[in-house]
């Protein structure tokens, strides 16, 4: 089942489904471990693995300083293959994607990369610095992996930019809440719901909401707006103030009545 059919198969039983993000190697990977076990015990029906850059455009202050801590660590691309591979076969029932720079893709060897995260299971990559125009063999070889390649709109997105874009992607869009990077809290409001409704006029691909989405109060405002909300620098935060064991009640109060 690819990844799209698998998300539209789960939005039969759940209004709202829920992808979680972590910096791999931050604090470590045994904490990383633990974090995972929590998310898929509590529900999380995607989780992101980022690969760790020194130069993460798109993350706000918490995230970058993760990766900037797992490379002084030495934290390497092989580890994270490694970790990935296992974490897939011991979490099956949770959609995994690799998100990275598109200079770790490049270095690696762009096949050699695409094909490895293949064969261990991952399901897709979102590569926020790769422009779809110059992402001709990225694309490609995703397609014939059956992997699918994260495409992003955004509040500056124009319809006919939006309508290319989803063309080239698969699994789900990841919708851009406001302007800006990671981390800030974001206003669920009329504004966010004109965005959301632009995007979804735009695909018929599901549409995952990330940005400074933080509580249960953000997830139910994005109930019926969109398929999947994206939990990222809040879990992180969680990690370094209460440690891993605070993920997994944090989880389970997203989509709690």
């Amino acid at each position: 089942m690819d990844l799209r059919t698998d998300i539209e198969q789960r939005l039969k039983h759940k209004p709202i489904l829920l992808m979680t993000h972590l910096v791999l190697g931050y604090p470590s990977l045994g904490v990383n471990r633990e974090v995972i076990r929590a998310m898929a015990e509590n529900g999380v029906d995607c989780i992101e693995l980022q690969i760790p850059f020194s130069e993460p455009m798109a993350d706000g202050p918490v995230i970058l300083r993760a990766n900037q801590d797992a490379l002084k660590q030495g934290i390497r691309v092989e580890d994270c293959f490694r970790f990935a591979g296992e974490i897939i076969r011991e979490f099956p029932g949770v959609n995994f994607l690799f998100m990275t720079y598109y200079n770790i893709i490049f270095r690696y060897g762009e096949e050699a990369f695409l094909r490895r995260a293949a064969e261990i299971g991952m399901r897709g990559f979102i590569v926020p610095d790769l422009p779809p125009e110059e992402g001709e063999t990225y694309l490609r070889i995703s397609r014939e992996l059956g992997t699918a390649p994260i495409m992003f709109f955004t509040p500056t997105s124009t319809p006919e930019r939006m309508r290319k874009v989803a063309e080239l992607g698969d699994g789900f869009i990841y919708c851009v809440a406001r302007k800006g990077v990671t981390g800030k809290q974001t206003e669920i409001d009329e504004t966010l719901a004109d965005h959301l409704a632009r995007y979804r006029e735009a695909t018929d691909l599901p549409l995952a909401v990330g940005f400074g989405i933080s509580s249960r109060k953000d997830v139910a405002l994005l109930e019926g707006k969109a398929d999947m909300a994206v939990i990222g620098t809040a879990t992180i935060r969680l990690v370094d103030e209460q440690g891993a064991g605070a993920v997994g009640p944090f989880i389970a109060s997203l989509t709690r009545s």
